[in-house]
């Protein structure tokens, strides 16, 4: 595939003033896949590779303005979303996102909110950085998958070293200005067996928003296969319950997590809000440095170009019959043993790029990670319908936590094996009432 260069846009076409019926959010990659960590498990890496001829990687001015024009024209509503993704987009400058702020300035006559996001691994933010994107009220997302020993396993700079240190220091200085983060953790081998310590580490270091990303990593060549670095499926489901087990007790209210949060969105009768647990996708599309539109940050191939900002008007693209048709699939390829599962409602089979195994009964299409969604969110549903309950009675959340905390002050903790037996005889717990 071979694109061809980035033709400068002198301003917004004409032809893209009306707005779209839906709601969407587009991942932008203004410097493409270029980044400065070499991190081993990182899928967009590879995306370099689509544009053998390009030199920069930067995108053109005239795009870029183009589409901030457009994404503020078509966006319905009183609130308009950037997202700015990567690669690494700080290693373009932060004087070309005060160019951004200056074009969505521009083109805002109205006065609408505009929300920036900004998603990075923290190494090159400093404090002229959190200065800037704290004045114009940026909310973002920080990858760090916990403390150095887990974090180091594979995000690495380009000559192989650690960078957990660099990414404290960059959150450090997201925190000292008020900066909202999202901290952004992948679950992979290294890290799927530490729950409590990746977790705890987060509320260390006063997390307030986490997301956790399973590693999912199809070998090649092998049907179903993962490399050495996915996590576990079982294990990811533990690892969920771990941590949910702590958070229910300790921290409602005080740090959001995102699965926990969508985990209680259908017992409260609401719509998911995360892609991957949506009955049906294709509303966060990618547009690519040089104006490429691709159906999904995880399906930016080839077959799945939808075409060119350079030549189709943003709204156009965002309605493409082939967009529709790649979010329906995900429903219409759910297998049966899915369509019947007593959590569907909760998963709706999960990400497609994750459909790689068969069922039971050997219908393909079936989640890598279907053995451990199930286990986690067979585990909190209870606990997320008394939440429901409580809230339509107008208590709020924290209360559930409240009650746990009483009732287990209510019951002795049980004794370990070597403890002296409750009963009073003198003997060891396991010599005693243990084997009764």
């Amino acid at each position: 595939m071979n694109p061809g260069a980035p033709r400068e846009v002198t301003g917004p076409r004409p032809g893209h003033e009306g707005k779209t019926p839906r709601e969407f959010q587009i991942f932008v990659k203004p410097a493409g896949a270029i980044c400065n960590l070499d991190c081993r498990y990182c899928y967009y890496l590879p995306k370099e590779l689509l544009y053998p001829d390009t030199r920069s990687f930067r995108m053109a001015g005239g795009l870029l303005e183009d589409y901030i024009a457009q994404q503020i024209a078509i966006t319905p509503g009183p609130e308009i979303q950037f997202m700015w993704h990567g690669g690494e987009p700080a290693i373009l400058g932060l004087d070309y996102f005060r160019r951004i702020v200056e074009l969505q300035r521009k083109h805002n006559p109205g006065g609408r909110r505009v929300v920036n996001n900004i998603q990075t691994n923290g190494v090159l933010l400093t404090e002229e950085w959190c200065r800037f994107l704290a004045a114009e009220h940026f909310a973002v997302g920080l990858s760090m998958d916990g403390p150095a020993e887990l974090h180091d396993a594979y995000r690495l700079t380009k000559d192989g070293k650690a960078t957990h240190r660099q990414v404290m220091q960059g959150y450090r200085l997201l925190r000292r200005h008020g900066i909202p983060v999202d901290l952004l953790c992948v679950v992979h081998a290294q890290n799927v067996g530490h729950p409590l310590a990746v977790y705890r580490f987060f509320k260390d270091i006063e997390a307030q928003y986490i997301s956790f990303i399973p590693l999912v990593e199809p070998q090649p060549g092998s049907a179903g296969g993962v490399s050495g670095r996915t996590t576990p499926a079982e294990a990811f489901g533990a690892f969920l319950c771990a941590v949910f087990d702590e958070w229910i007790r300790h921290d409602i209210g005080r740090i959001i997590v995102q699965i926990f949060e969508e985990a209680a969105r259908p017992a409260l009768g609401l719509d998911h809000s995360l892609c991957i647990f949506r009955p049906t996708c294709g509303d966060v599309p990618v547009l690519e440095h040089n104006g490429d539109f691709y159906c999904c940050d995880h399906f930016v191939t080839p077959e799945r170009r939808l075409g060119t900002l350079r030549e189709t008007p943003l709204a156009e693209l965002i309605e493409s019959p082939a967009l529709r048709a790649f979010g329906q699939a995900k429903q219409e390829a759910l297998p049966r043993y899915c369509q019947v599962c007593d959590v569907r409602d909760m998963c709706n089979g999960g990400c497609p790029k994750d459909r790689i195994i068969r069922t039971p009964g050997g219908e393909p299409g079936l989640n890598y990670l279907c053995a451990g969604y199930r286990r986690f969110f067979e585990h909190c549903r209870p606990y997320m319908v008394q939440m429901a309950v409580l809230r339509w009675a107008g208590y709020p959340p924290e209360t559930v936590m409240q009650q746990l905390q009483a009732a287990e002050a209510r019951t002795p903790p049980r004794p370990g094996r070597n403890d002296p037996c409750p009963c009073g005889s003198g003997r060891k717990y396991k010599k005693c009432c243990l084997k009764a």
